[in-house]
């Protein structure tokens, strides 16, 4: 109980102090964004499964052309390269969907940061493990069996901004490895 009350205080805390200090860049971006290409500031991705299993959407900066991931799933041209993006644990090394500011704010995980108020109405928090697609979780599970025991731990808490997955390779661990470290 306590644990859980310091928790959200530190939440709720920590994010109204990077939203002070960060709401310059929160004004720039989607200046940028439009600027740069058609189509909303936020990105319309899929909802992402949070605590306890409940859907929820994630805010996040537009990096990709509009309409990236219905393309991935719809486009023909797009077909190959969403082969590679299920085997590449739901991750492109090269995307060419990302836009130029998509590739700068990506860079510093600027896109990221609308996620705050993702945590301010209690969806994440500041640290956590990450938030998956409800696909990435079925398809995952079943190439690997072994992770459906930490998958089921993982979402006894809510999905952080941050946390070991993060800054320990990103892009770069696979699924299997990633919900041991979550």
């Amino acid at each position: 109980m306590f644990y859980n009350f310091s928790k959200r205080t530190i939440d709720i805390v920590g994010s109204l102090i990077i939203l002070i200090i960060f709401s310059p860049f929160l004004l720039i971006i989607p200046i940028l964004i439009k600027l740069n290409s058609r189509g909303p500031v936020f990105a319309d991705i899929p909802q992402r499964v949070g605590k306890n299993g409940k859907l929820f959407r994630m805010y996040k900066f537009r990096s990709m052309i509009y309409n990236a991931h219905d393309l991935l799933l719809k486009d023909p041209k797009f077909r190959k390269l969403y082969e590679e993006y299920k085997k590449g644990s739901y991750k492109l090394k090269d995307d060419p969907r990302i836009t130029r500011v998509g590739k700068f704010i990506r860079r510093f995980s600027v896109d990221e940061s609308p996620q705050i108020f993702n945590v301010l109405r209690g969806e994440m928090s500041i640290v956590g493990p990450r938030a998956y697609f409800p696909d990435e979780l079925e398809d995952q599970q079943k190439v690997y069996p072994g992770t459906k025991k930490y998958v089921a731990e993982l979402l006894k808490g809510k999905p952080g901004i941050t946390g070991d997955w993060q800054v320990s390779g990103r892009s770069e661990i696979n699924f299997d490895k990633r919900v041991k470290m979550d």
